[in-house]
């Protein structure tokens, strides 16, 4: 059997990713240039950038646009937890991540309209979640309420978070749609991902009694990172007899 001969790109990033799991480049370390590892393995640019797609694509190595290729850190998981009138809206982290939050004040427009099913240029509050784990950024949520109901002007991710609930009116229905897709430029550069890497997209929309939008969640969580969990507890004859 006449096994075929590896290309020039899988014979690079195999030699890279030995030298990754050997150490010889540590996590968090800079590779050397596209110029300089072109020279080392005698290959075009476009041969070596091929190499390096392998390895972004397996997690082993990050590309941020000005700085270059880094060996990535090891990844902290982070689990979406849905299914409940009461979850909580964006990812809660665990340390070592921290949340950063961002409130403004705008007016409903297209997709934010519809979303919320109020008349254009309805005001509106968004807060905008970031997570960090060290300096990386780590998942996105953008969460709009209608004006009456926003906090008052904070950056404190946990006072925001009370204010919201508080403010809140009891919930009569939460509607959660989980797709995947690859991120928008703009989601690309917030979380310093590749634009090929697959982000998991959540919409959750939350009313109340009367059928009024009261919150309405978008969440963005990069695909190499993230879980969603979704739990159904059913009431069993025993149970209920008990009861």
């Amino acid at each position: 059997m006449i096994r075929p001969v590896p290309s020039r790109r899988d014979t690079i990033a195999d030699d890279l990713r030995h030298q990754i799991a050997t150490g010889h480049f540590k996590a968090g370390e800079r590779l050397p240039s596209e110029a300089q590892l072109a020279t080392r393995y005698t290959v075009s640019t476009p041969t070596l950038r091929s190499a390096l797609a392998l390895l972004q694509g397996e997690g082993l190595v990050v590309k941020i646009h000005g700085s270059g290729n880094f060996v990535r850190r090891p990844l902290r998981r982070i689990t979406y937890t849905g299914g409940g009138g009461e979850a909580p809206t964006w990812p809660t982290p665990s340390a070592p991540l921290h949340m950063t939050a961002r409130t403004t004040n705008l007016e409903a427009h297209g997709h934010l309209a519809a979303l919320l099913n109020v008349p254009p240029r309805s005001p509106l509050t968004e807060v905008l979640y970031i997570t960090h784990e060290g300096k990386s950024p780590h998942s996105l949520a953008r969460i709009y309420v209608p004006r009456d109901l926003a906090p008052a002007d904070s950056s404190v991710p946990n006072e925001i978070a009370v204010c919201l609930a508080a403010l809140r009116p009891p919930l009569a229905e939460v509607q959660e749609r989980l797709s995947a897709r690859l991120p928008t430029q703009e989601e690309a550069t917030f979380l310093r991902i590749a634009t090929s890497l697959a982000v998991l997209s959540l919409t959750r929309v939350a009313t109340d009694a009367t059928g009024r939008v009261v919150e309405a969640a978008l969440l963005v969580l990069p695909g190499d990172r993230a879980d969603a969990l979704f739990t159904t507890r059913f009431m069993t004859e025993e149970r209920g007899s008990k009861e």
